[in-house]
């Protein structure tokens, strides 16, 4: 082939590229051009309402950033947009999408997209290798409707991902969903680390671990509390709810579940067909979604979690969503009656296991970081994130005068555990709270802990005072 024809064959590539591209974007059905607008979870961007398809740009940026993975830990995570998961992606069936990807030039690895919505090579992934510093643009047309993962496919492909590379782009079907209330956006993920769960510092990724798929965290939205306390989702009571479900995986797989709640309508691994009604618990594949729907018919907190449920209260896999309205009685009664039964002769046994002596704390900030971790680990679930409690479950431990007022019976209460009525701050509970096998050490970190957070202004509780505490028992 001598130089003029070479010339012209890549003339004609380029001009068959071109005509590609523009053809496209010349199809007499696409009409005008829109910026996308990406949301961070849990938010998830407006409804769409154009009744026709259009060009549709899309910008994302790859970072590479040490963040919050729990209470005093830190994971650096590699991210679509800054956070961990990425940012929600919405288009309509048909639009013609511009998608520009561009590496930050901080970040020491290339990254590129694969999403799943996408029909060509690696979902968008061979056009898209992005090293640091530098831009990647492709286009492709959204034509199947559904809701898709994308992930970052650069080899490691498992370690870009389990390092937090994974988010949700949905292409809204010709005729819209259906409309509801309350749209949210939940992500479960799970990260693999040198350290156990809730071990302090800036915590690396562990290769062998998350080849043997022995998870440390199991996760929600990309951290342990992010969807809890202040970060809970909300509703009123008669909302509609829809929830875009993703699994970025990269092993496990989800039982996702909302305590209280019943899906009204399932969207089985984020199909745009809703062929499931009323269940309990929906699977969720790794690199796979899900969409639920429900009416949330009374208020309180509803807890998300996947149900494997140790990775919920022992993992970080736990969610809130409070609801606020009117009682339906006829619904939901709530209790009514409770009293404590225990076979004659029986008595509160403790639970079983614990792990080896921890450090002794040197200072009182020790203690409390100490206390926090022990806390998050061990109350956080059932007393919440900032010690509020749940209304006719489980009472305040912040401003609580049963702690604060008394230092040797908070001791007693969690050591023995607790059983029967109680008053706290005037409010009557009647339950039963197990007994936790904790050190006197672990006891006089977290005590502490409560007792100096969340306005509280109680005292230092020593392991000494356990120790005689626990003897006179």
């Amino acid at each position: 082939m001598n130089r003029s024809t070479f010339t012209s064959f890549v003339l004609l590539i380029l001009v068959s590229g071109s005509f590609l591209l523009t053809g496209c974007q010349s199809d007499p059905q696409i009409s005008g051009e829109e910026q996308a607008v990406l949301t961070y979870a849990p938010a998830v961007p407006a409804a769409i309402t154009r009744n026709h398809p259009t060009k549709v740009i899309i910008e994302l940026e790859t970072t590479e950033e040490v963040k919050r993975l729990a209470d005093g830990v830190e994971y650096t995570f590699w991210t679509f947009g800054g956070e961990v998961p990425g940012k929600f992606i919405r288009v309509r069936e048909g639009d013609f999408v511009e998608f520009h990807l561009n590496n930050h030039p901080d970040s020491k690895m290339p990254h590129n997209i694969d999403l799943h919505a996408v029909t060509g090579p690696g979902g968008g992934a061979a056009s898209s290798f992005t090293a640091p510093g530098t831009g990647s643009t492709f286009s492709f047309t959204a034509a199947n409707p559904g809701l898709y993962v994308y992930h970052c496919a650069t080899a490691p492909v498992g370690m870009h991902v389990a390092n937090g590379m994974y988010g949700l782009i949905l292409v809204e079907p010709k005729e819209g969903l259906p409309p509801v209330d309350k749209e949210y956006y939940v992500m479960q993920s799970e990260f693999y680390t040198g350290g156990e769960y809730g071990e302090p510092g800036l915590q690396p990724f562990d290769m062998q671990k998350a080849v043997d798929e022995d998870a440390d965290y199991v996760v929600f939205n990309g951290s342990v509390g992010a969807m809890t306390g202040d970060n809970a989702i909300t509703a009123e009571v008669g909302d509609r709810v829809r929830l875009y479900i993703g699994n970025g995986g990269p092993n496990l797989v989800s039982s996702f579940h909302v305590i209280g709640e019943i899906f009204d309508l399932v969207y089985t691994e984020g199909g745009t067909v809703a062929n499931q009604e009323n269940v309990q618990t929906t699977l969720v594949p790794a690199g796979g979604s899900a969409m639920v729907e429900f009416t949330v018919d009374v208020p309180g907190t509803f807890i998300l979690v996947d149900h494997s449920i140790f990775r919920a209260f022992n993992k970080g896999a736990l969610g809130m969503l409070t609801v606020t309205g009117e009682e339906d009685l006829d619904m939901y009664s709530g209790k009514q009656e409770e009293t404590v039964y225990l076979p004659e002769g029986g008595a509160i046994q403790e639970i079983p296991g614990g792990a080896p002596e921890p450090p002794t704390a040197q200072t009182i900030a020790e203690r409390m970081d100490a206390g926090a971790r022990i806390y998050a680990a061990n109350c956080a679930a059932c007393h919440q994130p900032e010690g509020q409690g749940l209304a006719g479950a489980f009472p305040p431990l912040a401003g609580s005068d049963y702690l604060l007022e008394d230092t040797d019976r908070a001791i007693r209460a969690l050591i023995n555990g607790l059983s029967g009525p109680i008053t706290v701050n005037g409010v009557d509970y009647n339950g039963v709270m197990p007994a936790v096998r904790l050190s006197d050490e672990e006891v006089a970190n977290v005590l502490t802990f409560i007792n100096k957070s969340w306005g509280n202004d109680g005292a230092e509780v020593t392991p000494s005072t356990v120790t005689r505490v626990r003897s006179s028992h």
